[in-house]
């Protein structure tokens, strides 16, 4: 078991174990979160934090994750080239700090139809959202720099921190007796932000000077990839949202919707430790012109996510009915393991697509990657509006739109990059010829 544990890390990308336990402490937040909410409130009040929940872990993420992605990209390749992060944490704030405005004034100009439409009309929860988005600005900036510079350690620290708070506040909630949705819902506002300014010395620690960053390399490519990480957020919570609007009355499909999704995504929780730190590697070694370490360590994070789906699914699958009843409250669950079986698969090919996606945006091709989720999206819809019960429709979506997105990017690789498989093949030789920076991948 000990060599077997040990060849795992092996095969995982620098900083991940670092970030692992602050990702298992985050991933456990999410589960006792809503499971102590389902206990706690009323089914339209747990409707309406399901619905709160998913738009933050969709349309939050979706407009602010990609500006870690793309500081993790710039900030790593600079450290390669030997070059500081304090230009880009600047620019990169004042960035962050109007695509937050601009989301908050969307969110402002929009309050009561989206009060009406999806939380009964309160407005409160609104406000509750724009909260959320906040925080989830503030922790996103960090952890991207944090994680280009190599700074594993407070990454995995921020991620405790936040989903620590989550805990406490959720059993604070239920101890204090705040039966209400409001309460619950600005858990996801409070967390983050306490977390950053937790984790914000060691990040101005770690930053130094250098040359600085254009606007244009800065957000040249983030346009395309908050347009790509929102249709994979659609691709990814769709099913929820889609039974709000085909059955906004049954609120037991809902929520026993969202529990379900919770369980069957549980190897994404895992995933999310591999990401930072993964695309942080992939940068590293394209910048440093290392292109058969490159595709080596695309190879090895795509075994580790086939391990993951099946340690992930075949639980989930087995026992999803039984889990959504004891864990999250539900009294009559709605869905059977056949439905869990196409929610774990849809979780397997959503995480090869992630994989994938990351490749192109290291390689700059954003626009592939837009083009793939958009796809996947296309099936999606397609999917979701054919006749039929809405959970079969949602849930059979949710996998064949997963599934088209990775077919997808696979062939924008094999199209855009047919040397692939011979440069991971390539002689130790060649790659000593392409390590210093501006040599082989970087200045071809």
């Amino acid at each position: 078991m000990k060599t077997l544990l040990n060849k795992l890390t092996a095969a995982l990308p620098p900083g991940t174990v670092a970030v692992a336990g602050g990702t298992v402490v985050l991933g456990a937040a999410s589960y006792v979160h809503l499971g102590v909410a389902g206990h706690s409130l009323s089914t339209q009040a747990l409707a309406n934090v399901s619905v709160l929940w998913t738009i933050v872990m969709s349309v939050g993420i979706g407009v602010f994750f990609p500006v870690e992605q793309e500081l993790t990209r710039i900030v790593s390749a600079r450290a390669v080239l030997g070059h500081g992060a304090a230009p880009v944490l600047r620019r990169a704030t004042l960035l962050t700090g109007a695509i937050l405005g601009a989301t908050l004034l969307v969110l402002v100009l929009a309050a009561g139809p989206v009060a009406d439409l999806l939380f009964h009309g309160d407005r409160a929860l609104v406000a509750a959202l724009g909260g959320a988005f906040t925080g989830m600005a503030v922790c996103y900036l960090t952890r991207g720099v944090l994680a280009g510079l190599g700074r594993f350690g407070a990454y995995g620290t921020q991620l405790a921190v936040d989903g620590g708070l989550r805990i406490v506040l959720a059993f604070g909630c239920a101890l204090f007796g705040l039966h209400s949705a409001l309460a619950f819902s600005l858990i996801l506002a409070v967390a983050p932000v306490v977390a950053t300014l937790v984790t914000l010395p060691a990040l101005l620690r770690a930053v130094g000077p250098g040359e600085q960053i254009a606007w244009r390399d800065l957000a040249g490519g983030l346009g395309l990839l908050v347009c790509a990480t929102l249709l994979s957020q659609l691709v990814v919570n769709a099913a929820v949202m889609s039974t709000k609007l085909l059955a906004p009355s049954d609120s037991a499909l809902i929520a026993s919707l969202l529990s379900a999704l919770v369980l069957a995504r549980v190897p994404l929780f895992v995933f999310g430790s591999l990401q930072a730190s993964l695309l942080s590697g992939l940068t590293a070694a394209f910048t440093a012109g290392d292109r058969p370490a490159f595709w080596a360590m695309l190879r090895r994070i795509a075994m580790v996510v086939a391990a993951l789906g099946l340690l992930g699914g075949v639980p989930a699958t087995a026992l999803g009915p039984w889990l959504i009843e004891v864990l999250f409250g539900i009294q009559d669950p709605v869905l059977g393991r056949f439905d869990f079986f196409l929610l774990s698969a849809g979780t397997v090919a959503y995480m090869f697509a992630m994989v994938l996606g990351q490749a192109l945006m290291v390689f700059k091709r954003h626009n592939l990657q837009l083009l793939c989720w958009a796809l996947g999206t296309a099936v999606l819809a397609g999917v979701t509006l054919i006749p039929g019960e809405v959970a079969v429709r949602v849930i059979a979506a949710y996998a064949l739109g997963s599934t088209a997105t990775v077919l997808a990017m696979l062939a924008a690789l094999r199209l855009s990059f047919p040397g692939a498989a011979a440069a991971a093949g390539e002689a130790p030789r060649q790659t000593a010829d392409a390590g210093a920076p501006g040599v082989g991948a970087v200045g071809r």
